[in-house]
C-alpha cells in the first residue's frame, strides 16, 4: 500500500472518526480542519504549488454560494410558512382527513414529507412533518424514526435536485450523464419504496392494520414514485417536488373517501379548517412549482435566457482574474491567479432567488406580514445559513483540492486502490460510501460532493459504468439520511426527545442496510434489463 494512497484516504478516515466519536465535531468544525489537512498534505507530499491551491480555494468560495443561497431560500421560505400561519392551516388540514393512523402516516410522513423535500431538502420534512404527527398523538420517539426512514426516497432530487446537479457539480459531467444519474437513481429509490415505506410504518403500527390498509398505502406510495420516477427521465430538478405534490393530493382525495382503508372510530375535527383556507395555505407552494415549471421547461423560453452565457459586462481584477457578467445574470470568476480554474454562479436560474425569495415577496403581502416580521423572518434565515455557509465551504475546498492533480490527484490514487480490492463487486460497496458521507455530513449533496470524485475514479479503474456508480453513490446519500447523526439531532430536538440517538440508530440501521442490498440488487440485475450500460 503506497504512501500516497495513505496520505490520500486518510483524510477521509480522520473525517468520519471526529464526527461519529462520542464527543462528535459538528461538520462545520470537521470539514474546515479536514480541508486544511488535505491542502497540507498537497504542499508537503505532492508538492502542489501554492498558485494552484490559492486558485481551488477562491473557486471553492465562488462555488459554494450556489447551495447556500439554495439553503437560504429555502429556509425563508419554511421560516415564512411558519410565521404567515400557512404551515400552521396545513397541519390542522393534513390531521382532519382520516382518522385511521395509517392513512395519517402515508399523508404526512410520506407524501407531504415527499413534496417539502422537493422543495426545500436539508432536514425541513422531519422537522415540519415530524411535529403534526406528534401532535395527532402519536410516540414522539417512533415519530423521530419514521420520520427519517420515510425522507429518503425523495432526498436525492431535494431542495429542487441539488444533490444531484450541484453534488455531482466538480465532475464537470455533461447534462446528459447527470440526466442518466438521475434517471438511474429514481429508478432504484422506485424500487426501494416498495418495501421501505412498510418497514417505517411497522415502527408505528403492527404487521395486521399495515395488511389491512395495504391497498391504501401503495395508493399513497406508487402516486409519489410513478410521477417522480417519470419526471426523472426528463429533469433532475423537480421530480420530488412535483412527485410529491401529486402524490399528497392523490392520497388526500383517496383517504377523504376511505379507498384501501379500514374503518376506525371517527374523533376528527371536521371544522378546523375551510377549503378556502386550505388553498390559501397551499398558495405558495403552488407558486414555487410554477415558477420551477416555467423556468426549467425550454419550451418556455426562459431556461435559455436564463442560462444565456453572452458576455455582458467584463472587467480584469488584477491577478485574481477576470470578472465576467453574462446577459443571463451568470457571475463568473475566469483564469483565477493566472491559472485555467474558473468558476461562476447562475442568479437568475440557481433555485434561490427564483423560486423561493421571489415566492416569499409575493406572498408576504397575500398574508398580510409586517415589515417587523418580514425582518425576523429574512434575519433569522441569514443566522441559520452560518453552519452550513461553513461545512460546505470545508467540504468545497476538500473536494477541489482532492480533484488536483489530473491522474496523480488523490481522489484518482483512492479510486485505483479501491478498484483492485473489490474489482467488478464495487456496486455492492457504492452505496454504503455514499451513506457514510451523508452519516458524517448530514447531506446528500455534501456526501456527493465528498465521495462523487472517488466513485467516479473507481468506476473508470474497474471500467464499470460511470453513470451506474454515481447513481449508486447518490442513493446511498439519500438512505444515509436515516443515520445521519446530524438529522437525528434535527428531529429529537424538535420533538424534545433527550439522549435518543444510539435507540434511533439502532431502529433506523435496519431499513438502511436493506436499501443497500437493494440498490446492489438494482445495480446487478434490473438496471442492465432496463439501461444500455
Amino acid at each position: 500500500m503506497s504512501l500516497s494512497f495513505i496520505l490520500s484516504v486518510f483524510p477521509i478516515i480522520l473525517l468520519i472518526y471526529l464526527m461519529v466519536k462520542r464527543n462528535a465535531l459538528p461538520s462545520y468544525v470537521a470539514l474546515p480542519w479536514i480541508a486544511t489537512l488535505v491542502m497540507g498534505v498537497h504542499l508537503l507530499h505532492f508538492n502542489t504549488d501554492i498558485v494552484t491551491i490559492s486558485a481551488n480555494v477562491t473557486a471553492a468560495i465562488v462555488a459554494v454560494q450556489t447551495p447556500i443561497t439554495v439553503i437560504f431560500g429555502a429556509i425563508l421560505f419554511n421560516k415564512f410558512s411558519e410565521v404567515s400561519g400557512a404551515t400552521d392551516t396545513m397541519r390542522k388540514w393534513l390531521g382532519n382527513i382520516n382518522p385511521n393512523p395509517v392513512a395519517q402516516l402515508m399523508i404526512i410522513g410520506w407524501a407531504f414529507a415527499f413534496m417539502i423535500e422537493g422543495a426545500s431538502g436539508f432536514g425541513t420534512p422531519a422537522a415540519i412533518a415530524a411535529p403534526i404527527l406528534m401532535g395527532l398523538g402519536f410516540n414522539p420517539l417512533k415519530v423521530a424514526m419514521l420520520a427519517l426512514v420515510m425522507n429518503s426516497v425523495p432526498v436525492s432530487f431535494g431542495a429542487v435536485g441539488t444533490p444531484t446537479w450541484f453534488g455531482f457539480g466538480p465532475l464537470k459531467l455533461d447534462s446528459k450523464s447527470i440526466l442518466e444519474i438521475g434517471s438511474m437513481t429514481a429508478f432504484v429509490h422506485s424500487i426501494a419504496a416498495l418495501v421501505i415505506p412498510l418497514m417505517a410504518l411497522r415502527i408505528m403500527v403492527t404487521w395486521k392494520e399495515i395488511r389491512q390498509n395495504i391497498v391504501f398505502i401503495y395508493i399513497s406510495v406508487f402516486s409519489c414514485v410513478i410521477p417522480y420516477f417519470l419526471i426523472a427521465q426528463f429533469n433532475y430538478e423537480f421530480p420530488s417536488l412535483v412527485g410529491g405534490a401529486i402524490g399528497l393530493f392523490i392520497s388526500v382525495f383517496v383517504a377523504n373517501k376511505g379507498i384501501g382503508l379500514a374503518k376506525v372510530e371517527n374523533n376528527l375535527d371536521n371544522n378546523a379548517v375551510s377549503a378556502s383556507q386550505v388553498a390559501k395555505a397551499l398558495l405558495p407552494t403552488g407558486l414555487l412549482i410554477l415558477f420551477l415549471i416555467i423556468t426549467r421547461i425550454p419550451e418556455f423560453g426562459l431556461k435559455g435566457l436564463m442560462n444565456n452565457k453572452d458576455v455582458w459586462l467584463s472587467t480584469t481584477l488584477g491577478s485574481l482574474g477576470t470578472f465576467e457578467v453574462s446577459k443571463g445574470l451568470i457571475f463568473s470568476l475566469k483564469n483565477i491567479f493566472g491559472s485555467e480554474v474558473s468558476e461562476s454562479y447562475k442568479l437568475l436560474y440557481v433555485p434561490a432567488l427564483i423560486p423561493f425569495v421571489i415566492t416569499v415577496l409575493i406572498s408576504l403581502p397575500l398574508f398580510g406580514v409586517n415589515f417587523s416580521r418580514t425582518k425576523g423572518i429574512f434575519s433569522a434565515s441569514l443566522s441559520q445559513v452560518k453552519n452550513p455557509f461553513i461545512a460546505l465551504m470545508g467540504a468545497l475546498v476538500m473536494v477541489n483540492l482532492m480533484l488536483v492533480g489530473g491522474e496523480h490527484s488523490m481522489v484518482k490514487i483512492i479510486g485505483r486502490t479501491f478498484a483492485e480490492v473489490t474489482g467488478s463487486d464495487w456496486t455492492i460497496f457504492s452505496s454504503f460510501l455514499g451513506a457514510v458521507g451523508a452519516f458524517f455530513s448530514g447531506s446528500n449533496t455534501v456526501s456527493n460532493l465528498t465521495f462523487g470524485s472517488v466513485q467516479l475514479s473507481t468506476a473508470e479503474t474497474t471500467g464499470l459504468s460511470v453513470t451506474l456508480i454515481l447513481a449508486l453513490q447518490s442513493v446511498g446519500g439519500a438512505m444515509g439520511n436515516m443515520v445521519c447523526i446530524n438529522n437525528i439531532v434535527a428531529v429529537s430536538s424538535v420533538l424534545n426527545i433527550q439522549n435518543k440517538e444510539g435507540t434511533i440508530i439502532k431502529t433506523t440501521i435496519v431499513p438502511m442496510v436493506v436499501y443497500g442490498i437493494i440498490a446492489a440488487l438494482c445495480a446487478s440485475f434490473l438496471i442492465p434489463l432496463f439501461y444500455t450500460l
